[in-house]
């Protein structure tokens, strides 16, 4: 049996605002450990025996960052599939096992999404070789948690009838949507109800099978994706009409809420979402006070709080069961009973035409980075830094022009004719117009920093020429 691990890297992370963003979702952070979120998800299960390389599914905007994170930890994806709008799980997972299938008919997925977080290892592998016996035999399974308190964030599996010879196997007898807290409770109480962890096992021949028979309309719009898919550099391209024309639809209710043949294997594995501050405060260590803390960080006579600084020293004090979170350009500050409203606070950023609810100041880009740090009528200041090696497109402004200062390294810079290499303190200027590129060709990052001037200083005012990166 080959098993094919295939973690979903969609979503954007709402309710971890301000740390989690559009461009920049939670399953991209490090929130936990020294390592993101995919990152642990894919070294989770690296090693064990029968495991492929995963197949990744994300967003087209993640793309780069996706192949350089797993590149960090020194794994090579089997693929990586990008989706070229949001559908929710079932599209993104139907499309996955018509990818795999086409490679190997006898393909098995371990589907994961990139951003939980699970404590005992071991333990999961045990419940994962318990799940590859009734796959084996055609089933469908899902992993339901043993619940340790009344959760009413998650949903719930009831679970039936006992499987001979699988310890912790059942039948599904039912799914039931997030309970209020008395439903939570005597789920809890009963014994037989599982949180609903969203993670599945099946061979993909049969998935298919009943994504088919059950939501013949997405499986239509996955077979069409995959079918016009198309190589872009390291990545698979779905075919974008075909994809979009699928109706938007979890697993849960596409197919594991119809299929004769759910299997449930009951999990103690120190399983979390993470879906909100709170969440992720139960995760961390925390100090003799019952403190969540990470960064440059004061407490005085604070309790059972998450204090997060990211850019500058965070002082708390005297306060208890509190959020705060800092980063460059905005904080929160939230009840732990409150941390749901969170996503509220975004909905006001749509609304209100803002970006900080889709962008950091810190923006990365396939080449490096580039750092808002000043701004103003007319002008703006970032902080650029290019990778060894890399290089920005060939492009030019309508409507602003640009000053370079090298800080550290080496800058080859194209200006229309003109091919300059720049050091440290050295400088040059790109007016409107002028088509120009900027270019690392040395072995250490570079560090600038450009000053922009004019009348429209907005990221859409580039005209790309060539770029090495395939975008637009």
């Amino acid at each position: 049996m080959k098993i094919y691990p295939v973690i979903l890297s969609g979503g954007a992370g709402t309710r971890l605002w301000p740390l989690s963003r559009a461009v920049m979702p939670k399953q991209l952070l490090p929130l936990v450990t020294e390592k993101t979120m995919l990152q642990e998800t894919a070294l989770r299960v690296r090693g064990w025996p029968g495991l492929m390389a995963p197949l990744i599914v994300c967003g087209n905007e993640h793309r780069f960052l996706v192949a350089e994170q797993m590149r960090d930890v020194g794994i090579t994806p089997h693929g990586i599939l990008l989706e070229p709008t949001g559908r929710n799980t079932a599209p993104a997972v139907a499309a996955a096992a018509r990818f795999l299938h086409a490679q190997d008919p006898d393909a098995v997925m371990l589907v994961l999404p990139a951003d939980h977080v699970i404590e005992k290892n071991e333990a999961f592998r045990i419940a994962v070789e318990r799940a590859a016996d009734q796959v084996e035999q055609g089933g469908l399974a899902t992993f339901g948690i043993v619940p340790s308190a009344p959760e009413t964030g998650y949903g719930y599996i009831r679970r039936g009838e006992p499987l001979p010879g699988c310890d912790d196997c059942y039948k599904v007898e039912r799914f039931v949507e997030k309970p209020d807290r008395d439903t939570a409770a005597s789920f809890v109480a009963d014994g037989s109800y599982y949180w609903n962890s969203g993670m599945f096992m099946f061979r993909a021949d049969r998935f298919l099978a009943e994504i088919e028979q059950h939501a013949p309309a997405i499986a239509q719009a996955a077979a069409g994706a995959v079918q016009s898919a198309y190589r872009d550099l390291d990545f698979c391209r779905l075919d974008e009409a075909a994809f979009s024309a699928s109706p938007s639809d979890s697993i849960d209710y596409a197919v594991m809420e119809h299929t004769r043949d759910g299997v449930v294997v009951a999990a103690d594995i120190g399983w979390s979402d993470v879906g909100s501050w709170s969440a992720l405060a139960d995760v961390q260590e925390k100090d003799a006070s019952g403190n969540a803390v990470r960064g440059d960080v004061y407490l005085d006579s604070t309790s059972n709080s998450l204090v997060r600084a990211e850019s500058r020293i965070v002082a708390v004090v005297g306060v208890k069961d509190l959020v705060v979170v800092e980063t460059p350009d905005a904080v929160l500050v939230a009840h732990k009973d409150m941390v749901q409203r969170v996503k509220n606070v975004v909905d006001h950023l749509k609304g209100h035409e803002r970006t900080e609810h889709l962008y950091h100041t810190k923006v990365y880009r396939p080449w490096g980075y580039y750092e808002g740090i000043d701004a103003g009528d007319r002008f703006q200041v970032k902080r650029i830094c290019v990778k060894p090696g890399e290089k920005l497109s060939l492009q030019m402004h309508h409507h602003r022009a640009e000053h370079w200062i090298v800080v550290s390294g080496t800058a080859r810079v194209t200006c229309g004719d003109n091919v300059m290499l720049l050091s440290e303190n050295e400088s040059t200027y790109i007016p409107i117009g002028m088509t120009h590129r900027l270019e690392n060709p040395g072995k250490l990052p570079l560090h600038l920093i450009e000053v922009q001037s004019g009348s429209y200083l907005g990221e859409d005012d580039i005209v790309r020429f060539e770029d090495i990166y395939k975008r637009a």
